[in-house]
């Protein structure tokens, strides 16, 4: 029994100490995995209990504490695995070569993972785009929930997440609604019949922008006359607001069914499209062929 168990510790020690390369054994590199485990754990819970409860004491704002704690963490990250190297015995200028050879090799095949890393350093240090942020971005609209290293999490109003690579927010055009100032002018068009008292229906429209409670008093609201349509006289309704960031079409709506409601409780008129048809006068002269003789 003894032979046994002394005959599987000898095969064990000549697997952990196989040289997979020049300065690395088997055993070193399980060393290096634990260790990295280690590392990846006393982050988070560093993270979780000491660097996010410290940021919130700070004055900063919500978004800022956010890319803080993860730049703090990816920092503790880099240094970590360093140090796991050293203690793993690993010489690191021995495996330049092999490390500059596999790097040529990930970089051709993960480009859109690394450039995707590097676009998540740099929103998270430039903050173009913070965590709460409503933003417009290839046709997808929402408000940012997550930023992590390699996308960004969207959030539709119909709840929907949406997953974006963080290079579109460095290559493509972004609309950040909340950038600086959460405060948007909306803009209503809508028509009314020729002959309407324009006077009163200036009045009427600033009744409707100071009735909606999420319409704000300033900036004041405005009235503009787009154009003399083929039916209408066309206006546009300008409303400031700041429920871009949270609730837009709805705010939107609201003011369409408060103009269109106030309209009718004036008597003015919306127009439709209409066209005139004129017959003119003459005679219809209808003929048939004549009938085959047989």
């Amino acid at each position: 029994m003894d032979d046994f168990f002394n005959k599987l510790f000898d095969v064990l020690r000549s697997i952990l100490d196989y040289h997979l390369f020049k300065a690395l054994t088997v055993a070193d590199l399980i060393k290096l995995f634990v260790l990295f485990g280690v590392v990846i754990v006393v982050e988070r819970f560093l993270r979780r209990h000491f660097t996010l409860r410290l940021l919130k004491r700070s004055h900063f704002e919500p978004s800022l504490q956010y890319a803080l704690g993860k730049i703090m963490g990816y920092c503790f990250l880099a240094l970590g695995f360093y140090i796991s190297f050293q203690m793993a015995n690993i010489d690191l200028s021995s495996l330049a070569i092999v490390a500059g050879a596999v790097g040529v090799g990930l970089g051709f095949g993960l480009q859109n993972i690394i450039s995707n890393f590097v676009s998540g350093l740099i929103l998270l240090a430039e903050r173009p785009i913070a965590i709460g942020d409503r933003v417009e971005i290839s046709g997808v609209a929402g408000q940012v929930k997550k930023i992590s290293l390699r996308s960004t999490t969207v959030v539709t109003n119909d709840n929907i997440a949406i997953i974006v690579p963080n290079a579109d927010f460095i290559t493509h055009s972004v609309t950040n609604w909340s950038y600086d100032d959460p405060r948007v002018r909306y803009r209503i068009p809508f028509g009314v019949a020729y002959g309407t008292d324009l006077k009163k229906l200036q009045g009427l429209m600033m009744e409707v922008a100071a009735e909606h409670p999420k319409a704000l008093k300033e900036p004041k609201p405005s009235l503009f006359m787009t154009g003399f349509g083929d039916n209408s006289l066309n206006f546009e309704l300008a409303v400031w607001s700041s429920e871009m960031t949270v609730s837009p079409r709805t705010f939107r709506s609201d003011l369409n069914f408060a103009i269109e409601q106030k309209l009718r409780e004036n008597n003015i008129e919306i127009p439709f499209p209409q066209r005139d048809v004129h017959l003119r006068s003459g005679s219809f002269v209808s003929s048939s062929p004549s009938p085959e003789k047989s």
